[in-house]
């Protein structure tokens, strides 16, 4: 089994965080600073398939989870809190599920335990067209991106992606061809009989439609200590749009 990359900050009780679909451990850098600036010893980490982590054909919740205890048993964690966002959140409801004894709080971002239909193939139809014979600029590949993406917004998150594969050579870090294939996999649910008994926090945004009040029962199905809380002006990119409530609902959960 291969390695997680990540980028640790700070010292005390460990805190590993896991980026959404298309991200990468550098969206959480600034978060990140805080938490280790608050007391843990923070655990930054790509996922297979994305940032500077391996790239696999294997590509589901199981395996990902797998890799997030071969992680934890590499840098001899114990026992570890949480946060998990979009599909790093379902990774982090998989983990919590099947490894219980190795986790203590458990943070999710914007996602629920239910299946999502695909619903991303207009950002992959994107990607898909850049044409990196011809890009020699991160401008060049916005330029690109914007004939198929209007929102600026997401075409930022996406180009952070960006990097020298060669010399004069750019690319993707995540694995867009293995990604493409599994945009099922990407929304699937969690097992119907799974469960985590430990102290859960899901945190939503207020003009996200991924955590809705239908929601709530399942969640406390799954999670039974489940508290549910909203975070104001933000979308699905919560941590992003609203940091400052996102990190002070957070640390106040993880600290209690």
């Amino acid at each position: 089994m291969e390695l997680l990359h990540s980028k640790i900050l700070g010292e005390g009780e460990p805190l590993l965080i896991l980026h959404g679909f298309l991200g990468m451990s550098d969206n959480w850098k600034s978060l990140g600073k805080q938490y280790a600036d608050a007391g843990f010893q923070v655990h930054l980490i790509d996922q297979r398939n994305h940032g500077r982590s391996f790239h696999s054909p294997d590509f589901d919740y199981e395996l990902m989870g797998e890799d997030l205890l071969f992680y934890m048993d590499h840098y001899q964690i114990g026992e570890g809190n949480l946060i998990g966002h979009s599909m790093g959140g379902k990774t982090a409801m998989q983990f919590a599920t099947s490894n219980y004894e190795r986790l203590d709080k458990l943070v999710v971002a914007d996602i629920s335990p239910k299946y999502y239909p695909a619903h991303h193939q207009p950002i992959i139809n994107a990607l898909t067209q850049l044409d990196f014979e011809s890009i020699s600029s991160r401008k060049e590949a916005d330029e690109q991106l914007a004939k198929h993406l209007s929102d600026f917004g997401i075409r930022q998150f996406l180009l952070k992606n960006l990097h020298w594969v060669e010399t004069e050579k750019l690319g993707l870090r995540f694995n867009l061809d293995v990604l493409r294939n599994k945009m099922e996999e990407v929304g699937d649910n969690i097992d119907p009989h799974a469960t985590f008994k430990g102290p859960t926090l899901f945190l939503r945004g207020d003009r996200s439609e991924y955590i809705v009040p239908n929601d709530f029962g399942d969640i406390k199905k799954h999670f039974p200590q489940a508290a549910i809380e909203t975070i104001e002006n933000a979308g699905h990119w919560l941590h992003a749009e609203n940091p400052k409530q996102f990190f002070e609902k957070s640390v106040d959960f993880l600290n209690s």
